[in-house]
């Protein structure tokens, strides 16, 4: 693990400290942390939307094929071969 450091105003030290004094957090960089992994939470939450929204104006949906099944099967199948 590296270290990174940061510039805080007083008032955000202050809050900061507040909330590792709370119990909540162990330490100001477990705070930190759990701050940035609500921020990839919400960073992936805004993509889902995004190729939900994407998908929605793609035009009507058409019925799968047994071809369609197929391509997915095959795909899912080299997607485990490259991953194992």
């Amino acid at each position: 693990m590296s270290t990174m450091n940061i510039a805080l105003p007083d008032a955000l030290r202050t809050y900061v400290a507040g909330r590792v004094d709370s119990g909540q957090y162990g330490n100001t960089s477990e705070y930190i942390r759990d701050l940035i992994r609500k921020d990839q939470l919400e960073q992936q939450k805004a993509r889902l939307h995004a190729l939900l929204e994407e998908g929605l104006a793609s035009g009507p949906a058409a019925p799968d094929t047994d071809d369609d099944w197929g391509e997915l099967r095959d795909l899912a199948r080299s997607r485990a071969r490259t991953v194992a």
